[in-house]
């Protein structure tokens, strides 16, 4: 018998083993089993919107502003832009351009996950000290490693990220951590009430910032990504999944059994939180209303992300998404690259592919 860790109880009376089993018994009722899956993603999709209350957001006028810009060398220009996404919501956002360009070119949109301060990261601000660290941890600077590569590219802060954080983490005067925080707890508090999800916040942003890429002038509006890491990979997954315009997309330390990963492993960030959410889908699940279109899932084998399970957790989901892809006869779209290491963005393979999805040559 295990000794309890408490001077007051010999025992804890906890709801841990009725929660499991409500998982193994009523999860996955959206989930694609046979018949046709066109009209099976068409259904899922409407369903998955709708759990993150996407149906409750309402467009407004976008409101573009190009607030400065800087030349980094190489031949790239780092712009700094704001856009209104919802009335009185504003998504600060780097452009990365070319200073010379022949053509249009394929756009991608590079997501942020926690502890990055944001934007920041994904743009590669090494010019801020206190982002070198961070950046050399989780290589995190794949806005710009992309750019590089000929993309242009959008690194926006997500609602509670950055720029975007609530008031109770603002002050990083005092509190010299709160500048990489996020309010994803503040924000789930105060949403979930009015029927909204952290998840479709973050969802509804990267939907209006599409929508001002494929009007840009530089960008080849039918060659549009998103990439990105950890959180960033949650909001790739989730906007891949919900809108046909993303052709391709890199999910990074983000695409694992929900049980091992989230209900046993509960605590992880709230934006995880969605109210029914299991009972309908598992990320295979999720994963598959991005087919046939490209996707690529990366796995650190030492994540400890990945769950109880380790890489096998990861594997169990991609075997659903890939159920999806076959039946559509493009099993080769979904590529599931391991690599050796703990919980960042690698990018050896998965840079390669993207190149190769959206059609974009090295500079």
């Amino acid at each position: 018998m295990t000794r309890s860790p408490s001077h007051y109880f010999r025992t804890f009376l906890t709801s841990e083993r009725a929660l499991d089993r409500r998982f193994r018994e009523g999860s996955r009722r959206m989930a694609w089993r046979s018949g046709d899956p066109v009209r099976w993603a068409a259904r899922a999709r409407a369903r998955f919107a709708d759990l993150l209350g996407l149906p409750r957001f309402r467009k407004c006028p976008p409101a573009p502003r190009r607030l400065g810009a800087v030349r980094l060398g190489g031949g790239l220009m780092r712009e700094e832009w704001r856009l209104q996404t919802e009335r009185d919501v504003w998504m600060p956002f780097y452009l990365f351009l070319p200073e010379k360009r022949e053509g249009r070119l394929p756009a991608v949109i590079c997501a942020h996950g926690h502890g990055s301060a944001g934007k920041w990261a994904t743009a590669g601000r090494r010019d801020l000290p206190v982002m070198r660290p961070i950046i050399r941890q989780f290589n995190y600077d794949y806005g710009l490693q992309l750019a590089r590569k000929g993309f242009v590219t959008a690194c926006p802060d997500a609602r509670g990220f950055g720029e975007r954080r609530e008031p109770a983490l603002q002050n990083d005067r005092t509190e010299s951590e709160a500048f990489k925080n996020s309010s994803c707890h503040h924000l789930t508090l105060s949403g979930a009430p009015l029927g909204l999800t952290v998840q479709g916040m973050w969802a509804w942003d990267l939907m209006r910032l599409l929508d001002f890429l494929e009007c840009h002038p530089c960008v080849d509006a039918e060659r549009l990504g998103c990439v990105g890491l950890s959180g960033g990979g949650l909001q790739t997954l989730d906007l891949a999944a919900l809108d046909l315009r993303v052709k391709a997309a890199v999910v990074s330390g983000y695409f694992y059994g929900a049980r091992e990963s989230l209900l046993v492993m509960n605590n992880n960030c709230m934006c995880n939180m969605v109210p029914g959410l299991w009972e309908n889908f598992d990320m295979g699940d999720v994963g598959a209303l991005i087919a046939p279109r490209g996707l690529f899932i990366e796995t650190g084998d030492r994540d400890p992300l990945n769950g109880a399970g380790g890489v096998a957790n990861v594997r169990s989901q991609v075997r659903l998404a890939r159920r999806v892809y076959a039946a559509l006869g493009k099993p080769r779209e979904l590529v599931h690259g391991v690599f050796h290491g703990n919980h960042r963005w690698d990018g050896t393979r998965a840079l390669p592919w993207l190149c190769r999805q959206l059609a974009c040559g090295a500079r």
